[in-house]
């Protein structure tokens, strides 16, 4: 049985500064465009009437920034030596991936385990999903764990990097990292206004609008708004959901860019599912109840509040050399009232009963800060010109969770019950439950050399100090009486030119992952440590609009702490140390068929076994195949129409549920009105399909069919 775990972000007055020094930056720049054009790196513009467009040295880095994924350099993604696949804006926008984990659903090769509804755990190649990042930055996620959901609205798009993440944070383990990209200021005036409404009372309003600044265009901003509120399949629970994004960027002198931003979301959850639903016999059946069936009570919740500010400023030293430097502060707060029903047998009576209930209650706040400072360029030796990147970075995260007394832990009438069933409890004092630092502070330098004119090896090491104090988000009170460990781990890898189409690549890197899982004893895990490998081969076709990837991976985990057994005196799981080993093979294809025609198909085939040899890990799907097209129809050209299959092998859980290999089906239509509006129709689980979105800690129904309309208009 699964330990009820809760983590909340925390917030200071991080935004007011933030906010403040946006609205001076705004009206700095609001009056530099009444004032005379200052000198620019570029011929004046022949149309006087015409606004001028900013320097070169901005539009190439500003709407033409390329990925970092792997290794910190700027390499296209075909000559990444690492699986590298992207949900582009377009595909958020046609398939109505709003939610992040809707979204990360058409990932190549990735798992959503959404098992509880407020918070999630990712998987690829079959360990979790450690490490998600903005913008290229960001700190490992507690446990693997995500509480709450971005809003992709606020997005460019997400880049899913498969395999160990090389030179990205130095910590992590063979699965992947999530990469979200922020949209950026551009140069052109303009923006997009979206009103959707939908099956579960779904009501949404979005704005997307860029703004140049200046007359010499060297000052843009952009401002996105998101303002969502919805029910849900589930009984009683609702959603309401506020984000906002603000980012201004300009020139500064003749060879600095400078960024601010700030992104604010506040969510608000009703009736929020704590755990999972029981659903095995002791015989071994499992109960069938309404895909609305839930645990939680009228009177919980699940509020949480982040804001995020960030300073970025790149210097050109030359046309070879660039040097960065990058802030990013997150602040939070949040609020609880939750329930837990669950078992102390992990099984339900034959009329539905043995169900007990724990009420819980908390408030908690978090704070990280990421700094980050490198130099990146290109130089000659032996002949050739090779890349290089060398930086510095420094995070700090706090994490402080406190806890109400009062709880009880009644026994619950049969299941399914209603949502009043059980009145909320008369909360008594409130103490710290988890109250912890951690910081990391790191040196990484890569290259990549240019061996022969076909021939590229790229090499890198990240030397890490982490320093963990206090107690884990998740730790019960122990402490962890100043950790500190210190790891230097290499990467390496090598493509070769096979056409001028086609390459062949291989990559090598070490693993390693501090652990906050306990022994039966109370003692913390030692790090997991491995090695990853990949080689594979990536080819452009169709004049380079078509790109396919075939990949071979293998990957080792020593000591990687796994589920042992549950303690009902302290109510919390104890974990062992597992030796785990993954292999397998992906296939990828994205990019357009034609004028009017996109396709992406990704295909995972996995084998996870443990020390002995034998299957391990039985919930995490061995094969999952993602589908999506989208057209326009040639007879009426205003009409666009497209739809995506995502379907998954058999899982299991040992002593819990178990679901059969399952197809979903989504599907969309655009219409055009006119040059400015658009009309979209989407249609999802269009078979209505019944199935458990997961089985990893009890089970989950999935969302039935729905349906939604989208007015989309063009500013």
């Amino acid at each position: 049985m699964k330990k009820p775990q809760h983590s909340i972000a925390r917030q200071r007055p991080v935004a007011i500064a933030s906010a403040l020094l946006m609205a001076s930056l705004w009206a700095h720049s609001s009056a530099l465009a009444q004032a005379p054009a200052t000198e620019a790196a570029t011929p004046p513009a022949t149309n006087s009437s015409e606004p001028e467009l900013s320097p070169v040295v901005i539009t190439t880095r500003r709407e033409n920034r390329v990925s970092k994924g792997a290794t910190n350099l700027p390499m296209e993604v075909k000559d990444t030596p690492q699986s590298i696949s992207t949900i582009d804006r377009e595909t958020l926008r046609d398939f109505g991936a709003t939610d992040s984990n809707d979204a990360l659903r058409f990932g190549t090769g990735l798992t959503v385990d959404e098992w509880e509804t407020n918070r999630t755990s990712y998987s690829s190649r079959g360990f979790e999903v450690m490490l998600t990042q903005i913008d290229g930055l960001g700190m490992t996620n507690d446990w693997g764990l995500v509480v709450g959901q971005q809003d992709t609205y606020l997005f460019d798009k997400i880049e899913l990097v498969r395999g160990a993440n090389g030179l990205l944070t130095g910590v992590g383990n063979a699965s992947g990292t999530i990469n979200y990209v922020r949209k950026r200021p551009t140069n052109k005036d303009g923006g997009e206004a979206l009103v959707t409404v939908g099956s579960f009372g779904l009501k949404r309003a979005a704005l997307d609008y860029n703004k140049v600044l200046t007359q010499d265009g060297k000052w843009a901003g952009r401002l996105v708004l998101v303002e969502e509120d919805k029910d849900s399949h589930l009984r009683a629970l609702n959603n309401k959901r506020t984000a906002f994004s603000g980012i201004v960027e300009g020139q500064i002198g003749q060879d600095g860019v400078l960024t601010l931003g700030l992104t604010y979301q506040d969510n608000k959850q009703r009736s929020p599912m704590w755990g999972s639903l029981t659903l095995p016999y002791a015989d071994g059946r499992l109960a069938e109840f309404d895909v609305s069936a839930s645990t939680a009570q009228d009177w919980t919740l699940w509020n949480t509040r982040t804001q995020s500010a960030f300073v970025e400023y790149t210097h050109y030293l030359s046309p070879d050399w660039e040097a960065k430097f990058t802030y990013n502060r997150t602040e939070g707060k949040g609020a609880t009232k939750l329930f837990y029903a669950y078992t102390a047998t992990g099984y339900l009576n034959d009329d539905n009963t043995g169900l007990l209930g724990w009420p819980y209650r908390s408030d908690s706040r978090s704070s990280s800060d990421v700094v980050d400072a490198n130099l990146t360029g290109r130089f000659g030796a032996f002949g050739r010109q090779h890349e290089t990147v060398v930086g510095l970075s420094h995070s700090k995260q706090k994490s402080l969770t406190e806890s109400y007394a009062g709880a009880t832990f009644p026994v619950m009438p049969a299941f399914p019950y209603r949502g009043d069933v059980y009145p909320e409890p008369v909360w008594g004092a409130k103490s710290v439950a988890a109250d912890g630092d951690q910081t990391i502070t790191r040196l990484y330098a890569a290259g990549r050399l240019s061996l022969t004119d076909k021939l590229k090896g790229i090499v890198g090491v990240n030397a890490i100090n982490l320093k963990r104090d206090g107690t884990p988000i998740y730790g019960g009170g122990t402490n962890l009486d100043n950790e500190t460990t210190k790891k230097t781990s290499p990467y390496i890898g090598a493509t070769y030119d096979l056409t001028p189409e086609a390459l062949a690549y291989a990559s090598y890197s070490d693993i390693f992952q501090a652990q906050d899982q306990r022994d039966v004893n109370g003692a913390f895990l030692k790090p997991m440590k491995g090695v990853n490998a990949e080689v594979g081969v990536k080819a452009e076709w169709l004049d380079r609009n078509l790109l396919t990837t075939f990949a071979v991976f293998s990957a080792e985990q020593k000591g990687m702490a796994t589920i042992a057994g549950f303690d009902p005196v302290a109510q919390q799981n104890w974990y062992e140390p597992k030796d785990v080993k993954a292999r397998g093979f992906e296939i990828e294809a994205t990019g357009r068929v034609g004028k009017d025609t996109r396709v992406t198909a990704g295909f995972t085939s996995l084998k996870l076994t443990g020390a002995d040899g034998n299957d391990i890990y039985e919930w995490v799907p061995r094969r999952t195949l993602k589908l999506r097209a989208d057209t326009r129809v040639a007879a009426l050209p205003k009409l666009r129409v497209g739809s995506g299959v995502r379907w998954q092998s058999d899982v299991e859980k040992m002593a819990g549920a178990n679901q059969g290999a399952y197809a979903l089906v989504d599907a969309f239509a655009a219409y055009e009105l006119n040059d400015k509006a658009t009309v979209r129709l989407n249609v999802n689980n269009v078979f209505d399909k019944k199935y458990l979105r997961t089985v990893q800690f009890g089970a989950i129904y999935g969302t039935p069919r729905t349906a939604s309309l989208t007015l989309e208009y063009k500013l």
